[in-house]
Order: C-alpha cells, then sequence, then structure tokens
C-alpha cells in the first residue's frame, strides 16, 4: 500500500495545505512538524506561484509573501528533505504546471522523489494535458492526484479510472477560500468515483470550521483545508505553529467522531 493510501486506512483523513515560506522556510518546518502532532493525515505543500489561478486571495496573498520573501523551489525541496527526516506521514507539492515546466518535468520529479515525497497535485492541468506530466511522476514512483469538479460529472469517471493516491474532489466552483456554506452534492460525486473505481476520496475547497468538516467527511473519505491555516499563517507570522497545531486538533478531532 503506498504511504498515500496508509492516510486514509484509520478512520476520515484530515489532510492541510500550507504554503511553503510564508512566513518563512523556518516556520513551515515547525508548522508542517506540529501539524503532524496534532493528528494530520496528509499535507500538501504549496509550493508558490506568482500567478496561482485556482486561489482565492488568501492563498495568493501567501503566495507573494512567500515569494517576496525569496523563497524558491530549490530551497523548498532542501526543507522538504529536511522534514521527512522526522515526519512520516506522507506529503504532496501542490504547484502549478508552470513551475515544474520551467523546472523541468524529469529534473522536478526526479527532486521530489528524492526529497522522500509522495506525489503532486497541479491544479491548472486538464485530464487530456495530464499523461505528459504523470507519466514522468509514476516513473520515480509519484502519484499524481487528480481533481475532479462540480461541473466534471460526464468526465468522472473517466478521471477515476486513471487516478492516483486519492481523488480531489473540489466542492465548490471558482477558487478556494472559506465558505459559509457549501451545497454541492459530494455524496454524488464521491458516489460516481467509487462506481468506476475503490479509491480514496477527499473533498477540498471552500471547508473551514469542524461542522463543514464533520459534513464532508460524512460524504467522503477524507477532508482538505488550505485557506483557514495560510490565514492563520498570515495572522500570526512566526508565532503561527502553535495556533495552526490548535486549529488542526479541533478540526481532526471533529471528525473523528464519525
Amino acid at each position: 500500500m503506498s504511504r498515500i493510501r496508509e492516510a486514509f486506512s484509520n478512520g476520515k483523513a484530515f489532510i492541510h495545505f500550507i504554503t511553503c515560506g510564508d512566513p518563512s522556510l523556518e516556520v513551515t518546518k515547525e508548522i508542517v512538524k506540529e501539524m503532524e502532532k496534532a493528528g494530520a493525515d496528509l499535507i500538501e505543500l504549496g509550493i508558490p506561484f506568482s500567478d496561482p489561478t485556482a486561489e482565492g486571495p488568501v492563498i495568493q496573498a501567501a503566495n507573494v509573501r512567500a515569494l517576496s520573501g525569496g523563497v524558491t523551489t530549490d530551497k523548498i525541496f532542501e526543507m522538504a528533505k529536511e522534514l521527512r527526516e522526522t515526519v512520516k506521514i506522507p506529503m504532496v507539492f501542490m504547484t502549478y504546471a508552470n513551475v515544474v515546466f520551467s523546472y523541468g518535468i524529469e529534473r522536478f520529479a526526479q527532486k521530489t522523489e528524492q526529497t522522500g515525497m509522495d506525489g503532486i497535485i497541479l491544479p491548472d492541468i486538464p485530464y487530456e494535458e495530464k499523461e505528459e506530466f504523470a507519466s514522468v511522476f509514476r516513473k520515480y514512483g509519484l502519484d499524481m492526484i487528480s481533481l475532479i469538479a462540480p461541473t466534471s460529472h460526464d468526465r468522472i469517471s473517466m478521471i477515476a479510472k486513471e487516478a492516483e493516491g486519492f481523488v480531489y474532489c473540489v466542492s465548490s466552483l471558482g477558487v478556494t477560500g472559506m465558505r459559509s456554506e457549501i451545497t454541492t452534492d459530494i455524496d454524488e460525486m464521491v458516489g460516481l468515483v467509487k462506481k468506476c473505481r475503490d479509491i480514496p476520496c477527499a473533498v477540498g475547497f471552500g471547508i473551514s470550521t469542524p461542522e463543514q468538516a464533520v459534513k464532508m467527511a460524512g460524504a467522503a473519505d477524507g477532508v482538505i483545508v488550505g485557506s483557514a491555516i495560510v490565514k492563520i499563517c498570515g495572522q500570526y507570522g512566526a508565532d503561527s505553529p502553535k495556533y495552526v497545531a490548535e486549529y488542526v486538533k479541533s478540526m481532526k478531532d471533529a471528525i473523528r467522531q464519525i
């Protein structure tokens, strides 16, 4: 069983996204360690990009802060390698095609494998263009996580058949960010995936409260939270690790009851 699959083997998985280098790579390292202690099952390390099209204002601002602070892809690879010496849970990179393409797909995949990461999420790659990247990552034993959106209905089975690691179910149209209400029929999305393939499904985009996490985890195998955590980092800066840990614990405790 891959390490990513293992994240879903002990009840509902809680998955976190964090922008690397906001407020600094040292603080990012501390946050990741604290998240693991607080019950995180899988962590998405965001590699900042100057034009993150899928992100809302909270994560966009974090990207700007990180890049302004001098964060580079190579520095993030180094940080991830250091983290892997102690962090046991699965970690994947989340970034944009342009970041991988400009670095060199093969070189990026090789470096990702060398750091001990488990996979990658590229939200701006359509299914039809995925193989150019996925075939290279597969060569290095890395999963390329597929996303399905509320508008993907007729394509869900096609995407699910080739999905690796887990399927990222996008709960809301538009960009990332906290939402007061999520109205998408997640049960139906997950049902369509499971009909094709026995693969874990995790729901993300818009989840920020324990109540939302419980509702979404009831329909899927896990929940993904990003903006709410990135917002804490923006608010507390160097002091954010303890606040992120408290938040993660409250969310994980909530979904443990399911």
